[in-house]
């Protein structure tokens, strides 16, 4: 049996894998990195452009991201945090733009206007104070606000058209958000990595075991997804990076933190229009509220998508009812993730969220004519013929042990790492692929730490991303250098 020796071993080829890999080799060229992907070509699960938002998740428009509590009262520290870790992304990109490292910004993001929309007094009094508390600080302070519906009509064309004159209507807007083609950005980093003759890309290769050998390093073994060829990796260190998949990877890891994680799989689909007479009278990204019970992934937006170039619309995501981890997983994933280790957590959620699995599956069953009608309160005028239906990708949502010992769910992305930080992961989904660098420094830290306190690393991470060691949610004079940087190199200004 083949065996092959690495120093990094990244499980998964999307772009939470290619972007600590590009990290990593930035940081150490010399360190002999593997990359293993179960398809035969990468960044085609959540990473590919079509199974996810693109959004570029930066907190102007996603009002799940400031929670309205019962006495009416708007949390924002939430919408803070991702803003701060997308301009950690945004650096990053701008750096490998400035060094050749990836091409021009347009073949992977687009500057598209983020925007918010509601209807109705109670959603047009929380935008409003949204809008009051966002704008007072200094990342949202470019966040434009109307409740003009002559303003509004000149921000998002579609939605305005013949809508009730007699509704009260808000929106807010930040002319320089953006849409992200991360499958675009992932192959790119990862072509750019092949050049070096430490990486190695191994296509088609399903992972099968995971086992911590005496001196710490992992004995890895994979198999050959469509023929019979085995082969074992010697790695210092794995990172698994698999999306959906990560977490039966983490299980087969049998490192103790693992205990008590289990995985909400939610699936979805999105309406799609190509027509480019309807794609040219909306260009932005534009958010509404998520019906109640909904899962965050789930909140309605129309959106501009820029795809290898070519424009489109895209509404929803339709949330669904599934036991697949991954779009091309099996359906017996959930059950073969339940054990010993997390029944009693899984079983805890899933008798607190019966309400939520009813919505998943009632989402499912929609017809075409059902779903045209939701997206009709963004485009009223949304005919049936011009719209066709696309999968998205899949989620899995993170279930843990709450205090108490029980479960509960948590709908944003966590890394877990192993005591000796020679094995890392990363479970969960929203806003995953915006937030990429921040979670993949926050690996280097745990992981490298060592290796991190050499000057040569402190002076490398200050070069790819500038305001490394700063709080951009508190230094303002940070945030107005790196965003200018930022908006110039990658031409979202």
């Amino acid at each position: 049996m083949d065996v092959k020796t690495a120093d990094v071993l990244l499980v998964g080829g999307g772009v939470m894998s290619a972007t600590l890999g590009m990290m990593l080799t930035e940081l150490d060229p010399s360190l002999k990195v593997v990359m293993v992907e179960r398809l035969d070509h990468v960044a085609h699960e959540s990473t590919h452009g079509w199974n996810n938002a693109g959004t570029g998740h930066a907190g102007y428009c996603e009002l799940n991201y400031t929670p309205e509590a019962a006495d009416g009262s708007v949390a924002i520290e939430r919408a803070q945090a991702i803003n701060a870790s997308f301009e950690v992304t945004l650096q990053f990109w701008s750096y490998l733009v400035k060094n050749n490292i990836l091409p021009d910004p347009d073949k992977f993001i687009n500057s598209i206007p983020h925007q918010s929309l509601v209807w109705g007094e109670k959603d047009v009094k929380f935008l409003r104070e949204r809008y009051k508390l966002l704008s007072a600080h200094h990342l949202f302070k470019d966040m434009q606000y109307s409740e003009d519906p002559k303003v509004i009509s000149e921000w998002m064309p579609l939605a305005m058209q013949n809508r009730d004159p007699n509704e009260p209507v808000a929106a807010t807007r930040v002319n320089y958000g953006s849409d992200v083609d991360f499958g675009s950005l992932t192959r790119n980093m990862i072509q750019s990595m092949q050049a070096s003759p430490n990486f190695e890309l191994v296509l088609n290769y399903n992972v099968h075991r995971i086992r911590q050998q005496k001196d710490n390093r992992w004995s890895v073994r994979i198999k050959e997804r469509t023929g019979k060829h085995s082969a074992v990796i010697d790695a210092k260190f794995v990172f698994l990076g698999a999306g959906g998949g990560a977490l039966p990877l983490l299980q087969k890891s049998k490192i103790p933190e693992r205990k008590g994680y289990g995985g909400f799989p939610v699936s979805g689909q999105w309406l799609v229009c190509t027509k480019p007479e309807i794609v040219k009278q909306h260009y932005s990204k534009t958010y509404g509220k998520a019906p109640i019970g909904a899962p965050p992934m789930s909140v309605p937006h129309l959106d501009t998508r820029i795809i290898d170039g070519k424009p489109a619309l895209l509404f929803g995501p339709f949330a669904g009812f599934t036991t697949k981890f991954l779009k091309k997983g099996s359906k017996l994933d959930l059950f073969g993730s339940v054990g010993k280790s997390n029944l009693k957590p899984m079983l805890s959620v899933g008798s607190k969220n019966i309400d939520l699995t009813h919505y998943l599956i009632k989402e499912s069953l929609q017809s075409h004519k059902e779903r045209v009608n939701a997206l009709r309160n963004f485009y009223p005028e949304a005919k049936e013929e011009d719209w066709s239906l696309a999968k998205a990708g899949q989620r899995v949502m993170i279930i843990k042990k709450d205090e108490n010992g029980k479960g509960k769910l948590e709908f944003g992305t966590e890394m877990v790492a192993a005591k000796d930080g020679s094995l890392a992961v990363l479970l969960g989904a929203s806003p995953g692929a915006s937030t990429s660098v921040q979670a993949m420094v926050d690996v280097i830290e745990r992981c490298f730490e060592e290796q991190l306190k050499d000057a040569s690393w402190q002076e490398k991470m200050k070069e790819m991303i500038p305001s490394y060691g700063k709080s951009l949610i508190k230094d303002e004079a940070t945030l107005s250098t790196v965003k200018g940087e930022n908006l110039t190199t990658l031409k979202l200004s």
